[in-house]
């Protein structure tokens, strides 16, 4: 009898045996299915595998910039859950807003109205000073020696890894702000690209990028070829928009007077984290987030656009971000699934209404409500300072008639802003040796700058100008 029973257990182990390596060989030939790029025409190549990679961006600092680092810490949470490693995600950001004065909630940083924390558990690779642009592209490109400070984690991609690059802060046309007060200029981001893709050290590549005129960082510039997929908040030549703000629907709460996101950047993220990203593609999530933030007839909106090697559409998000256990059950069942966000600001005007908020909400005689009003005023009084200098500007290098079309004109879709990427740069520097820094408002004035330099005008006429109007433009109060 016991042999009986002991040949019995034998015999149903056995089967049990058979039945899990049978269930382990279906789950790994689906994750082997689940786990696959595309080919350059677009085909499919199953045995293709890789390490996910994400670089993170917020190129702001300051609690009025808030939304920025709070869209990289989602960022970063959504990629957590989606496997990716510590090891394998770099964050950029300065840091200062988490234990700022002005947070309600010390410690915690939210990315839309009533939130969870997005902060925790963000790595400090590249914070403060540190988090500028040479250590930018030292990452991209994996040169250790190269960077100066931070937690030296780089880009250590091989030839069959998947990179995701996210950035998110001000913008002006070929230029992109980061928090150590220096530009990233279009033409160096997509020279770091290429030097990168001349490596080989990756199989493909996405770029999602939130900034006013972001479409002017690829717009001409970014060859098909790099094998890299880029979407931008706005085209080149309009703002791109802050969300979930102050007095705006949906309800924030009255504690928070800035902006808790940006509205590009919590539409794909808020798609992704509603989706099981092992069946949604790149071209699926590109129509949810442009249909979210496009402008339908409001005064608010912007175009996302789509640049590089359009065919990398076709893969799933899998491949960069990973997916989220728990959204494994959902499915893609309508490309306007997400609820429309009825309200949105200007990024360059989301820093006046935190100043007004402040302002507003102080104690009548309060020191509080001095400091917010003298921000608010020092704020406009900047914004006005730089109309009137750029207008002068033009005015003495064009004259009178043609001064407003040389600070507005922009070049057909399809083409750069600035044939000569170099002379551009020569005439920023020029402008704020006489004048000073532009400030995220004034960078907006960047395609004026590229508009000089395609007209010829040379450093020394942009250094005479330059000298004169910011010396009669001293006393406006």
């Amino acid at each position: 009898m016991n042999s009986y029973i002991i040949g019995a257990m034998l015999i149903l182990e056995l089967l049990s045996f058979s039945l899990e390596s049978q269930q382990l060989a279906k789950l790994s030939s689906e994750e082997s299915e689940y786990h696959h790029v595309y080919d350059g025409d677009g085909g499919n190549t199953n045995n293709t595998k890789g390490t996910r990679w994400a670089v993170l961006i917020a190129g702001s600092r300051g609690y009025e910039n808030y939304r920025h680092q709070a869209d990289v810490c989602h960022a970063y949470q959504i990629l957590r859950k989606g496997g990716l490693k510590d090891e394998n995600i770099i964050v950029f950001m300065y840091d200062d807003i988490a234990f700022n004065k002005n947070n309600p909630r010390p410690g915690i940083i939210i990315n839309k109205p009533q939130g969870e924390d997005v902060y925790k558990g963000v790595p400090k690779d590249y914070t403060g000073r540190d988090a500028n642009v040479n250590n930018l592209f030292a990452v991209i490109l994996a040169n250790k020696t190269a960077l100066t400070g931070g937690s030296g984690k780089v880009l250590d991609s091989g030839p069959e890894d998947h990179v995701f690059i996210f950035y998110t802060d001000h913008g002006g046309p070929g230029v992109l702000g980061m928090a150590s007060d220096e530009y990233i200029y279009a033409n160096d981001l997509i020279d770091v690209l290429k030097k990168k893709h001349d490596a080989k050290t990756f199989k493909s590549m996405i770029f999602y990028l939130e900034s006013c005129e972001s479409g002017s960082i690829f717009e001409g510039l970014l060859p098909e070829g790099l094998n890299i997929f880029a979407t931008t908040a706005a085209n080149a030549t309009e703002d791109s928009y802050g969300t979930y703000c102050p007095d705006e629907s949906p309800y924030v709460d009255p504690e928070y007077d800035t902006c808790l996101g940006d509205l590009y950047s919590v539409s794909w993220m808020e798609d992704s984290e509603t989706h099981n990203l092992r069946e949604e593609t790149l071209e699926q999530q590109y129509e949810v987030v442009r249909k979210r933030t496009e402008n339908k007839g409001g005064d608010y909106g912007s175009h996302v656009m789509k640049y590089g090697k359009l065919s990398l559409t076709k893969q799933c998000l899998y491949s960069y971000m990973g997916t989220n256990p728990k959204s494994n059950s959902y499915t893609m069942v309508r490309d306007d699934s997400l609820k429309p966000i009825p309200k949105a600001v200007s990024q360059h005007d989301t820093v006046l209404l935190h100043f007004w908020h402040k302002l507003h909400k102080a104690p009548e005689g309060s020191q509080k409500k001095l400091e917010a009003q003298q921000q608010f005023h020092n704020e406009i009084n900047q914004r006005m300072r730089i109309d009137q200098i750029m207008m002068f500007i033009a005015k003495l290098l064009f004259g009178s008639e043609n001064a407003l079309p040389m600070l507005k004109n922009a070049r057909p879709a399809g083409q750069p802003m600035v044939d000569d990427w170099s002379c551009f740069k020569t005439l920023m520097r020029t402008y704020e040796k006489y004048c000073g820094a532009m400030s995220r408002y004034g960078m907006s004035y960047a395609r004026a700058i590229a508009n000089m330099c395609n007209a010829g005008i040379k450093v020394e006429q942009m250094a005479k100008a330059s000298a004169e109007a910011c010396t009669k433009t001293m006393n406006i109060p």
